[in-house]
């Protein structure tokens, strides 16, 4: 899953795919370098980032999503939003999955929408929204309290017939450096739910800050914890760098159909 940004607020693109010519080379280098899906985001979910209004949301995301379609239609497009509104919109300009990095907590009506759209709903953990998370990252025991949490929402999916759900752990929301490698370290404590999990660590502050380097020299660290997260049994990379991650998908898979 190749990640394009819509925003000037990302923590590591912020503004340079903002302008529709930009994102639509970035499209292309994507799929060329190997992305079977795209995901499109036009709200900043970085620590603090500002609110952005629906109708911006809105107004970044369908040009691209209509555009994609017309170019690469073989190309699945995820778009990265907590609003039923702009979910709405966007599958119907030609969208295919709902990342809702919220689990449906910022906006009670997207789960009955995604329901009613009838797409894969990706269910991220998260507490707070994006401008709060960083002061909610107490937990008594993390896996537990997170397993809990998948739990009951995927109960609520499941009883409005949302059958098609992959879960993300949420790295670097609502948790330390130190949370998230505790969690990357259990992340086959989720394996009893029985679903697909994304793993999305892409140049994030947990690699970065661990090593004392800037996001754009976070790629060979990605490498090594995408590397990680395949052997733990992730299904699905959200990544900036897509040849890399093709790259270390072909590896891991090569050593374990070796036998």
């Amino acid at each position: 899953m190749g990640v394009l940004n819509l925003t000037d607020d990302s923590f590591f693109d912020g503004g340079r795919f903002k302008g529709s010519e930009a994102a639509k080379s970035q499209i292309a280098k994507l799929v060329e370098d190997g992305a079977d899906l795209l995901d499109l985001g036009a709200y900043s979910s970085r620590p603090g980032a500002k609110d952005v209004p629906v109708e911006v949301e809105i107004e970044r995301l369908v040009p691209i999503v209509r555009w994609i379609n017309l170019q690469c239609p073989s190309i699945g497009i995820s778009i990265d939003t907590f609003r039923a509104s702009v979910a709405r919109v966007c599958v119907d300009n030609g969208a295919h999955i709902i990342n809702d990095i919220s689990g449906g907590t910022l906006d009670p009506d997207l789960f009955n929408t995604v329901a009613d759209l009838k797409v894969p709903y990706i269910l991220m953990h998260m507490r707070g929204t994006p401008q709060t998370m960083q002061q909610q990252t107490e937990y008594a025991n993390l896996i537990l309290e997170m397993s809990r949490y998948f739990v009951k929402r995927i109960a609520e999916l499941r009883s409005l017939g949302v059958t098609d759900i992959i879960l993300d752990p949420g790295f670097g929301f609502a948790k330390t450096t130190q949370q998230n490698f505790s969690l990357l370290d259990q992340l086959t404590a989720f394996e009893f739910l029985g679903l697909p999990l994304l793993g999305g660590i892409s140049r994030k502050s947990m690699i970065y800050k661990t090593l004392g380097l800037r996001p754009a020299e976070a790629l060979n660290g990605t490498t090594v914890l995408n590397t990680i997260l395949l052997l733990k049994g992730v299904q699905l990379l959200r990544v900036h760098d897509v040849r890399e991650a093709v790259q270390c998908i072909k590896l891991v898979n090569a050593m374990q159909t070796a036998g």
